[in-house]
């Protein structure tokens, strides 16, 4: 059975996630906001999407563009969990995934180090 939970403490657990990343990275992310979804209206079954580009990506002609967006997505990450331990570490895992693309790391790095 899917874990219920409200919007706010699943937002909590997305600040417990950014929390878990060390202040240097924090200090480094720059143009991005991260945001909360209930779903991915394109692919409802994705847990998160990364939009921008990679700091890895930008060069000096890199201005004026509006913020890069990670969106994490609630629903299907209750939907797939049992607990709330699960909960917590799947959004853990999905929103340092998305973190990884903003500073320009692959989907195949991520997977093969358990953040994927």
């Amino acid at each position: 059975m899917p874990v219920s939970m409200s919007e706010r403490d699943f937002e909590n657990l997305v600040g417990d996630a950014l929390d878990l990343l060390p202040e240097e990275l924090m200090k480094a992310m720059s143009n991005v906001v991260i945001l909360v979804r209930p779903r991915n209206d394109d692919d409802p079954t994705i847990l998160g999407l990364y939009t921008g580009v990679a700091l890895t990506e930008r060069t000096t002609e890199y201005a004026g563009f509006l913020p890069d967006t990670i969106e994490i997505y609630r629903e299907p990450l209750l939907a797939m969990c049992h607990t709330e331990e699960q909960v917590r570490r799947e959004v853990a895992i999905t929103v340092l995934h998305e973190v990884g693309h903003h500073f320009g790391i692959g989907d195949e790095w991520l997977h093969a180090n358990g953040w994927g």
